[in-house]
């Protein structure tokens, strides 16, 4: 039996998704024996501080790569939205999970069933604090760092009268939710929901197929596309969310901000992929002489990625040039 050391943080819900991957490799892998290996990265030692101040994504995976990097883990499971844009090539993301549902939620003191505009949001991310204050402009934030435990912990303190955050279903927390924002209200951050698995180029993660969704891969390379051309980080606010419809319709809502002016502008940008792929598969049939009939699959594969991430760039294009041209107006 092979053992799996997973890479994870620290904090409850990174426990917790990593367990869902482990429970996938005793339930499906009977040949794997994984192991949890938990560690506290440096955006999580770092509480007082925003992320824009301290250097962004990157802080949240920087010991986890380098476990991987040495050999002291084999695997890692990140929340997909706490991902850095660019992602070393030793470094691969080798699959993603299906996704759990994307939407931010309102949280409120416990108790407390209306909105105290007496007292600030806790909120340290600008997408939200941006998308928020369109909804509710009266709002003011101050910055709240920390687990959903720790965040909590500090709302029901009384120090905030409510607090933004996703992820709360995962963790058994539904209860704690007043209300969920539409998509269209709160676009969310791209691959939020996506549990990105990441593991050491060359070597095979085969055993990990059934895990993943290639829905999933499609949607989280076409936001990633979108994020990366604007060079989105953590705390930039820059949001995508993609859904893929029954017609093979691939629909990416997107949001840019323009710093210099302090606009935002948002929009859409759809393409149906089972009509781009099918061409994109006559293709592979002429040139598939391997006489390997998963060629072609691997072909139509890549052309849906392919096509969803020039979806992203096109969004992201088109929107920082309709906020350019709002600049010179």
């Amino acid at each position: 039996m092979k053992k799996i050391r997973i890479g994870s943080r620290e904090s409850r819900l990174a426990v917790i998704q990593s367990e869902m991957v482990m429970d996938y490799i005793k339930n499906q892998c009977p040949e794997y024996e994984p192991e949890l290996v938990t560690m506290k990265t440096t955006g999580d030692k770092i509480l007082d501080r925003t992320l824009d101040k301290i250097g962004g994504k990157g802080l949240f995976v920087k010991e986890l790569d380098a476990a991987l990097l040495d050999g002291h883990s084999d695997l890692s499971v990140h929340s997909l939205k706490d991902m850095p844009a660019e992602i070393p090539e030793e470094l691969p993301l080798i699959g993603f999970s299906m996704r759990e549902d994307p939407r931010d939620v309102l949280v409120l003191p416990e108790g407390v069933t209306e909105l105290d505009f007496s007292k600030p949001v806790g909120c340290s991310s600008q997408r939200r604090m941006l998308q928020f204050q369109k909804l509710y402009p009266q709002a003011v934030f101050a910055p709240i760092r920390g687990n959903v435990q720790t965040r909590l912990a500090k709302l029901d303190s009384g120090e905030f009268s409510a607090t933004i955050l996703a992820g709360l279903k995962r963790l058994g927390l539904e209860n704690r939710i007043t209300r969920y924002f539409s998509v269209e209200e709160m676009i969310p951050a791209a691959g939020q929901g996506v549990l990105a698995l990441q593991g050491r180029a060359g070597e095979d993660y085969a055993f990990l197929y059934l895990f993943c969704s290639e829905a999933s891969r499609i949607t989280s390379l076409c936001e990633r596309a979108f994020i990366r051309e604007l060079d989105g980080g953590c705390s930039s606010p820059v949001a995508a969310h993609a859904t893929i419809a029954e017609d093979g319709k691939l629909m990416l809502r997107g949001l840019y901000y323009e710093e210099a002016t302090g606009k935002s502008v948002a929009g859409t940008e759809f393409i149906y992929l089972e009509k781009e792929n099918w061409h994109q598969k006559d293709l592979a049939d002429h040139i598939d002489d391997t006489g390997y009939g998963d060629h072609k699959k691997d072909v139509f594969e890549q052309n849906a990625g392919y096509l969803a991430e020039n979806v992203g760039r096109n969004l992201a294009r088109r929107l920082r040039a309709e906020a350019t041209a709002q600049e010179e107006r």
